[in-house]
C-alpha cells in the first residue's frame, strides 16, 4: 500500500489533515478532518483527529464502498533529543483502530518513522514513513 498525507495548523493547537492511499487493485481511500495537540508536560503531547473516511474497494471484495467517521486519541513522548514513541487509540463506525509506533527527527525539515497500525479498512500493517516539514 502506498499513501500521501497532508496537514497544516488552523491554530496554534488545531490543524487540518487529509489522507490518500491506494493498494493498486483499483481501490483508494480518502480521509480528512481536524485535528488538536497540546502539552501535557515537558516531554509528552497529548493529539487527536476527527475524520471522515471514504474507501473504494476492489471488485473482488464485494464490497464497492465505504464512509465512516474515526475519532482518535494518542500520546507523543519525547524518549531522547531526536526519538519520539507514539501510541494512539480510536474508533471508527465498525472496529477499533491503533496505531504505535517510533519517529526518529534528522532535522526540523525531516523526520523517518516505523509504525504498526489498524484502522480498521486494511487489517493490521507495518509502515514505514517519511515527513517533510515546510
Amino acid at each position: 500500500m502506498t499513501g500521501v498525507e497532508l496537514s497544516t495548523q488552523l491554530a496554534e493547537n488545531v490543524h487540518v489533515v487529509g489522507r490518500l492511499n491506494s493498494q493498486f487493485e483499483r481501490d483508494f481511500g480518502v480521509a480528512g478532518g481536524i485535528g488538536f495537540n497540546g502539552p501535557l508536560n515537558q516531554f509528552m503531547d497529548i493529539y487527536g483527529q476527527l475524520l471522515v473516511h471514504h474507501n473504494n474497494f476492489p471488485k473482488e471484495d464485494n464490497v464497492s464502498s465505504v464512509t465512516q467517521a474515526e475519532m482518535n486519541i494518542g500520546l507523543r513522548v519525547w524518549l531522547m533529543n531526536q526519538l519520539e514513541a507514539t501510541a494512539r487509540l480510536g474508533k471508527n463506525d465498525e472496529s477499533s483502530v491503533f496505531h504505535a509506533g517510533v519517529r526518529f527527527h534528522s532535522t526540523d525539515q525531516l523526520s523517518l518513522s516505523a509504525e504498526t497500525r489498524n484502522n480498521g479498512f486494511y487489517g493490521p500493517q507495518i509502515m514505514m514513513s517519511v515527513r517533510f516539514q515546510y
